[in-house]
């Protein structure tokens, strides 16, 4: 079946009622776009792998309450995404407070003249994933909806189960929120270009 004959409501439906071949295919058309997003967030590949199978499980184990957005599930799976990836994010904070607790290794020769510039790359995508985390739950996902994946604010709106007026101002809020936590890295840059450079 094409993409363009898939009947993802119908799917869906299917899936709600226990169909594991209807869900598997809701998997392969979505998979995708679910590991980008966790990949931009987390930039581990297997960190984003495992943020993934947390994000479809949950649509299998909570299906009976998932929400379609003009029949399709992109929209609650994105933003599940932010969830499954703060929790993870949560996880590892832990692991490497752990770590810290070791002794220390002994000391090394400094490489820094051979990596600066990779270090100065490295050093901005960071600074930009951390400007994004500071933002509130909320501001979190009416980014990644309305900016990072582009839905319209109705969209968002019917994703999210608020109205499309509080879609907006929310939008006009986190885009001002994430300007001001990356600056000066935002200097005269919008945050759809920040958000994408630092994803790189």
């Amino acid at each position: 079946m094409s993409t363009e004959d898939f009947d993802e409501a119908a799917a869906w439906s299917a899936a709600r009622g226990g169909d594991g071949p209807a869900f598997a295919s809701l998997y392969d058309r979505h998979r995708d776009r679910v590991f980008g997003h966790a990949l931009r967030l987390l930039r581990e590949r297997h960190d984003a792998e495992d943020v993934t199978a947390v994000v479809f499980l949950e649509a299998w184990r909570k299906r009976d309450s998932v929400r379609l957005v003009d029949d399709s599930i992109i929209g609650w799976l994105l933003v599940t995404t932010n969830y499954a990836a703060r929790n993870h994010a949560r996880g590892a904070r832990r692991y490497r407070n752990a770590l810290s607790k070791l002794p220390p290794p002994p000391p090394q020769r400094d490489h820094a003249p051979d990596v600066d510039e990779t270090l100065d790359g490295a050093d901005r995508g960071r600074q930009v994933r951390e400007a994004f985390s500071r933002l509130s739950k909320r501001d979190q996902d009416v980014i990644t909806l309305c900016v990072l994946e582009e839905l319209t604010t109705a969209q968002a709106a019917e994703a999210l189960g608020v109205p499309e007026g509080t879609v907006k101002s929310r939008l006009s809020r986190a885009r001002a929120r994430l300007t001001e936590l990356a600056s000066p890295l935002a200097t005269d840059t919008n945050d759809s270009t920040i958000l994408e450079g630092g994803a790189r």
